[in-house]
């Protein structure tokens, strides 16, 4: 197969996802859209793309896999321990600031199916010195069948997807989710502290100000453009001081480093400094 930026037929799939399957192929690096397209496409019996490209325009089903294909979310509870373990900290120091009626508030965005939001709400219940009645947390996707889920808060393990184990972190998790069987429901305790929208963190402002963020394992999968304009819709949803976390192999764009000052730089959590509240 041709490498796709030698091969105009694959800007013209790429074109056709866009404009008419609406997944927004531009913000994404081309090496990941050509690994996702390209494994459906063995699935399709082709190595074509304006073979592909044929078979996206009369096959609703192939379309419905191809988008599923693009937006996979990886996700997981308590993913990176260690960083979880820096996050209680963090959620210590900000119960410590200001009264006890103020509430602290956290965005999950990009938060997939809801188990990082749920991570976050379950290690607020966890600490002693860390009021939960406090902690206000809203997850944000741009998907909204996988914000459906996040929702239900319902999970079921397989070979590929040991709930249980993602769970050990936090300690006796049956406190804060039921299993039956190979289906583990997140209780109420923890979902009420959960809410979930649809947000573009691209295209759309940020839905509040917060004293922390979580973007996770995004930056990724876009684009160098894309990258820097996330960062500032991050970066102008924090409050003074507020706290922001990303990745463990993601970096901040070099235009976005002085708005952040490292707190845990090896685990990726910042925190905003003036540079920041300033623009």
């Amino acid at each position: 197969m041709a490498s796709p930026t030698d091969d105009p037929t694959f800007d013209e799939l790429l074109d056709y996802v866009e404009n008419s399957l609406h997944f927004q192929t531009s913000s994404y690096n081309e090496a990941y859209l050509d690994r996702r397209i390209s494994a459906r496409m063995r699935r399709c019996r082709t190595d074509d793309y304006e073979e592909y490209h044929s078979i996206l325009r009369d096959d609703d089903d192939e379309q419905q896999a191809l988008l599923d294909a693009l937006s996979v979310n990886v996700t997981s509870f308590f993913r990176n321990p260690k960083v979880w373990e820096a996050l209680r900290e963090v959620l210590r120091d900000l119960s410590s600031k200001g009264s006890r009626r103020d509430p602290i508030k956290v965005w999950s965005a990009a938060c997939s199916d809801g188990r990082e939001a749920y991570s976050l709400a379950m290690l607020a219940h966890d600490d002693d010195r860390v009021d939960e009645r406090r902690i206000e947390i809203v997850g944000t996707d741009i998907k909204r069948e996988i914000l459906r889920a996040a929702r239900k808060g319902e999970y079921r393990a397989s070979e590929t997807n040991d709930v249980s184990e993602q769970l050990e972190p936090i300690g006796r998790w049956e406190r804060f989710v039921e299993r039956d069987g190979d289906i583990f429901r997140v209780k109420d305790s923890i979902t009420d502290m959960v809410r979930f929208d649809r947000r573009d963190l691209i295209r759309e402002d940020p839905p509040g100000t917060f004293d922390l963020v979580v973007c996770r394992n995004l930056f990724i999968y876009i684009n160098t453009e894309s990258k820097r304009a996330v960062f500032e819709t991050l970066g102008s949803a924090l409050k003074p001081d507020g706290y922001l976390t990303i990745g463990m192999t993601e970096t901040i764009p070099p235009t976005c480093r002085q708005q952040f000052d490292p707190v845990e730089k090896r685990l990726r959590i910042y925190r905003a400094n003036d540079e920041t509240a300033q623009r």
